[in-house]
């Protein structure tokens, strides 16, 4: 059974403040849940409305109603089970290969996909600008599928981060060069900006290294790319020619 204390601590986990204060976040669903519990993250609780996850510490573990999970869910339609996870330390920053970094992405499903882009094409550090959106919303959480677990991610201020950096920066803009043309490095810093008003001009003036996605259509009107898709894109052209 779980307490109004518990319900009242994990619908709170919602607010970022509330995450932050108590250093949790949480999770939903059989394959998210999997994937942290066999990565480093540490399981503060688990609730399930079945029998799941035999490898849990039973003390760790409260079996409860389908009510009371809608009760703790974030979700529309609650899933069976949520996990309770403690925030970990953010690891150092380590700049070799292929860093994505964000410049204020606010939409949390593009965060959520963005992560599983860069565990897909083996991205392994993903640099955000203190104005993106927590990686521990649990939007952010359920979109990655389980990624969160494998891909490093760092707040910072993005301007000073890339001013200190040695490796070369990238980013995409309408008036950049053909990323089809053009030669890509094995190493560097991927910077894609936000939903609406793409990489600011602070950062802009950073980057040395412009390129784009060219359109193909006849009318030539789409105004641009989702971040999440253009970010597909570009990772894809990166990898393929190394």
């Amino acid at each position: 059974m779980v307490t109004k204390n518990q319900i009242k601590l994990i619908t709170s986990l919602q607010q970022k403040k509330y995450r932050q204060a108590h250093q949790l976040f949480f999770a939903e669903g059989v394959k998210g849940i999997q994937e942290l519990l066999q990565s480093n993250f540490e399981l503060e609780h688990l609730y399930a409305t079945e029998m799941l996850f035999n490898e849990v510490d039973p003390a760790k573990k409260t079996i409860i109603s389908e009510s009371d999970l809608k009760k703790i869910s974030a979700l529309a339609t609650a899933n069976n089970c949520l996990a309770v996870f403690k925030i970990p330390k953010e690891k150092p920053i380590t700049e070799n290969g292929l860093i994505v970094a964000l410049d204020d992405i606010r939409d949390p499903g593009n965060l959520g996909t963005i992560m599983r882009l860069c565990d897909w094409f083996g991205i392994s550090q993903l640099v955000c600008s203190e104005q993106t959106v927590d990686i521990y919303n649990p939007k952010v959480v359920q979109a990655t599928m389980g990624s969160i677990a494998r891909v490093n991610v760092n707040y910072v201020d993005l301007e000073t981060f890339i001013q200190k950096t040695t490796l070369p920066v990238f980013g995409t803009f309408m008036d950049g060069k053909n990323i089809y043309a053009e030669v890509l490095p094995k190493e560097g810093i991927i910077v894609m900006g936000n939903e609406g008003n793409g990489i600011s001009q602070s950062i802009e003036k950073l980057i040395k290294n412009r390129l784009t996605i060219p359109r193909f259509g006849d009318l030539q009107q789409t105004e641009s790319l989702n971040v999440a898709t253009a970010t597909a894109i570009i990772l894809s052209e990166f990898r393929r020619g190394n």
